[in-house]
């Protein structure tokens, strides 16, 4: 029997062959092992069981060769310090949304101080954005909308798991919330923008829903959609925020104007330096 340290080694080799992250060859053996990064590090030269052995070779076997995300196979991702169970229905939360929900914070913060304020988290997959501000900031009382019910099953199931409580609701961008008439002091958003003809690599493509990925032909469709009708599901002074493809800078800062025309658009760049989240300040005083 292979002790971790060896068994970590010879996978980790085949991923840098196939270009395949060898940090997630760790992720798997501390699924298997139930064990943490730490306590890991600490039984290096522990044998495996048998059934950890299986378990582990198993799921590299799906990692690198049937090319399935670590995160499906674990069946979780870290998100702002959370974990948030994820599958085949939700799109797996990226590190870029994580600065979205910094800034979200940072304005509600600057705009609302410690005011009770009603968000809502459009298209909301695995509940990463909706549930992690309501962690975060107790005075937000939020609501997540997403059209597939089976993402819905899974944030609901994050939400329970994390202790939170989140309304959610079934609905196709904001037709939902337009029939019910609630009203809310910020609208958060990180919508499909991928444009349909763009070549995305083999992993994400054949695994993530197709429906949290692609945006119309430009990339913009749902931002089109959101925007159109915001005005209607929100209270004044109100702040929206999207995250963004890093081209879609101009294009959502013209959309934005076009239906806000007075209010202050501003665009800020993620930690790679790339355009990636627009907020839109609406009928606050000037700051």
């Amino acid at each position: 029997m292979n002790t971790i340290r060896k068994s970590l080694l010879t996978a980790e080799k085949k991923a840098v062959a196939v270009n395949k992250e060898a940090s997630a060859i760790k992720l798997l053996m501390q699924d298997a092992t139930k064990m943490q990064g730490y306590d890991l590090v600490a039984n290096l030269d522990k044998q495996l069981t048998s059934t950890q052995s299986l378990a582990f070779e198993e799921n590299v076997v799906k990692y690198l060769d049937q090319n399935l995300p670590v995160q499906y196979l674990i069946g979780y991702e870290t998100f702002f310090g959370y974990e948030f169970k994820v599958n085949d229905a939700v799109l797996i939360p990226r590190f870029e949304t994580e600065e979205l929900v910094a800034k979200v914070l940072d304005l509600y913060d600057e705009y609302f101080g410690e005011q009770i304020v009603d968000v809502v988290d459009i298209g909301t997959g695995s509940g990463a954005i909706g549930i992690t501000l309501a962690l975060e900031a107790g005075a937000m009382k939020v609501t997540a909308t997403d059209i597939s019910e089976e993402a819905l099953q899974v944030a609901r199931a994050n939400a329970q798991q994390l202790g939170v409580a989140v309304t959610f609701l079934q609905s196709d961008m904001l037709n939902e919330l337009l029939k019910r008439g609630k009203k809310f002091d910020i609208l958060v958003s990180n919508p499909p923008y991928i444009p349909q003809a763009e070549k995305i690599e083999a992993l994400v493509y054949d695994n993530e829903p197709h429906l949290a990925l692609f945006g119309g032909d430009d990339g913009l469709h749902f931002y089109r959609q959101i925007l159109r009708d915001a005005n209607q599901i929100l209270k004044q002074p109100n702040i929206m925020a999207f995250e963004h493809a890093n081209h879609h800078r101009q294009g959502l800062t013209s959309l934005a104007r076009k239906f806000f025309p007075e209010a202050v658009v501003k665009t800020f760049k993620d930690l790679q330096g790339r355009d990636r989240i627009t907020v839109i300040i609406n009928s606050f005083k000037q700051k």
